[in-house]
């Protein structure tokens, strides 16, 4: 028969899953600035592909690329956002795996490192997916400048 755990060992697991719990609630603020991205990029490709038709022949020309820009932007969003929600479950299996492990004789310890670890370099990836996703924005909204021939007031 298992050990009934004591209060003080509760209060000592519940401590050990706050620091997953931060990056956990950290993971989610990522997540809902990706989808909003995400949303905006589909909004905007559904007004381009909407007006396609009517479209004269050089906006519509126009049109394509900047669906083609979208196009990029929504697979680096999506695989940014895939890579987050993977770390984010990985995090969760850690939290249930720190509790089971001082529930149960089984150890845990090097599976919480290895998760722990495995969900680090998939948030790492899905950042970096999500900084070549802000790149290929900007250098959009550089052309669109260029091609509008205004100069902007300041150069950051």
């Amino acid at each position: 028969m298992t050990p009934v755990p004591l209060p003080e060992e509760v209060a000592h697991i519940i401590q050990l899953a706050i620091a997953p719990v931060f990056t956990l609630a950290g993971i989610g603020a990522l997540l809902n600035v990706m989808a909003n991205r995400l949303a905006r990029v589909v909004d905007r490709w559904r007004t381009l592909e909407g007006g396609l038709e009517d479209a004269p022949e050089d906006l519509r020309r126009l049109a394509v690329m900047e669906l083609g820009v979208l196009d990029r932007r929504m697979a680096r969003i999506h695989l940014a956002i895939s890579l987050s929600t993977l770390a984010a479950l990985l995090i969760c299996v850690v939290i249930i795996l720190l509790f089971t492990g001082q529930l149960t004789p089984v150890p845990v310890a090097q599976a919480v490192s290895i998760l722990f670890v495995a969900s680090m370099v998939f948030l790492s990836v899905a950042l970096v997916s999500f900084l070549m996703e802000v790149r290929i924005a900007s250098r959009t909204l550089r052309v669109t400048r260029a091609v509008l021939g205004a100069t902007p007031k300041t150069r950051r």
